[in-house]
């Protein structure tokens, strides 16, 4: 099943700056192959369920080898079956929306 899902990970006892971590998922997702958008509190990711879901896992397992002792990831999640959609056709349905 596709899904198009959004996903902010907070490392817990790291310090003030978090973007060395935010790259490091960011990497983990590229090489999955997945298709995201990296935004300012959180990123989006579409594919298929299991290697969405996967990727996150291996977020988390790479965190933690770089010593993070602590994650709260926060994560929404879309699905749709009665036609395919990415994340580019919502994004195009709201713009077209607002040329109106």
């Amino acid at each position: 099943m596709k899904v198009i899902l959004n996903f902010t990970v907070v490392p817990i006892g790291t310090g003030l700056s978090l973007s060395r971590y935010v790259a490091e998922c960011e990497k983990i997702i590229k090489e999955a192959g997945l298709k995201s958008n990296l935004h300012a509190n959180g990123t989006n990711v579409e594919g298929e369920w299991d290697e969405v879901f996967n990727a996150i896992k291996k977020c988390h397992e790479r965190l933690h080898e770089m010593g993070v002792p602590r994650l709260f990831t926060s994560i929404q999640v879309g699905t749709r079956v009665d036609k395919p959609q990415t994340m580019d056709d919502k994004i195009k349905s709201v713009q077209e929306k607002l040329k109106q």
